[in-house]
């Protein structure tokens, strides 16, 4: 039990943890390191999917921050903290941008309650991303968005671990039908590779959580249904907008990417 009394189950593996642990980070236990451990020394090259996706998540607050007014963002299953949060991207470049992390899981929301004390313009609200009236409302959401104002409605990494009969596309709709025009969408999804690796690395989220669907590009183009699809479209994370520095091309200007890589998606799109 940790401080007011949010319940943390070391015995129990957590998504968010993994993870963590995946990232380099030290906020795991020895069950979470045990599933991270599996990606590593079964899968190797798996790792490259998680530190693809942040840096996919980190260019697009950027991109959003740097090229339009918005200001607001809801960053929607948001695991813990890791380096450039989505907070500090987005007040790096506008420090008046506000932030609402929400998630369910215990650890994620202590972790929260530290950024509470050190940024005015951030809120965590513990909830579930499978009931977005509950976020939406919440007071703390309430508090700092303005919901008559455009927002960034954040799912990175977060959608492939609600199955299809939770209907993610109604997730993604009810936001899409509650904000104004100019407010954006950015995804992040894991995508089907129609190999081994991508049966294997399903099949170990499903064993160890119950739930985590790889889905096709159209697949998951379709969770962005009425929004306009930005340049370069849904691609894999290390394709999307990539920056100089971290981007080797082959002699035929071609990015060289490995299997591990071509499983994580990401797409930005915006309500007209």
């Amino acid at each position: 039990m940790t401080d007011e009394g949010v319940s943390i189950d070391p015995t129990k593996p957590s998504i968010a943890r993994v993870y963590d642990y995946l990232l380099g980070g030290k906020d795991n236990y020895a069950v979470d390191r045990e599933i991270g451990d599996v990606f590593k020394r079964d899968l190797p090259g798996s790792v490259a999917i998680a530190f693809a996706n942040r840096a996919a998540l980190t260019r697009a607050v950027r991109e959003i921050v740097t090229t339009t007014d918005v200001r607001q963002f809801i960053d929607l299953g948001s695991g813990l903290p890791t380096s450039d949060n989505v907070h500090q991207v987005a007040q790096r470049h506008a420090p008046e941008s506000r932030v609402v992390y929400v998630d369910i899981d215990p650890q994620v929301l202590v972790h929260g309650r530290a950024l509470l004390e050190e940024n005015e313009r951030t809120r965590v609200v513990p909830a579930d991303v499978r009931d977005p009236e509950a976020v939406r409302t919440h007071p703390d959401t309430l508090e700092l968005i303005d919901f008559d104002r455009p927002v960034a409605v954040i799912f990175s990494a977060i959608l492939h671990h609600v199955n299809d009969e939770e209907d993610p596309a109604g997730i993604v709709r009810y936001w899409r039908d509650r904000v104004p025009s100019g407010s954006y969408f950015f995804v992040s999804h894991f995508r089907s590779g129609h190999n081994p690796e991508t049966t294997e690395a399903e099949a170990v989220l499903q064993q160890t959580f119950g739930r985590g669907r790889w889905r096709t590009d159209k697949e998951i183009e379709s969770l962005l249904d009425g929004l306009e699809i930005l340049d370069p479209g849904v691609v894999p994370a290390s394709l999307w907008r990539p920056d100089a520095v971290d981007s080797p091309f082959n002699r035929n200007g071609e990015r060289e990417l490995t299997v591990w890589e071509r499983l994580i998606a990401a797409g930005l799109a915006r309500k007209a």
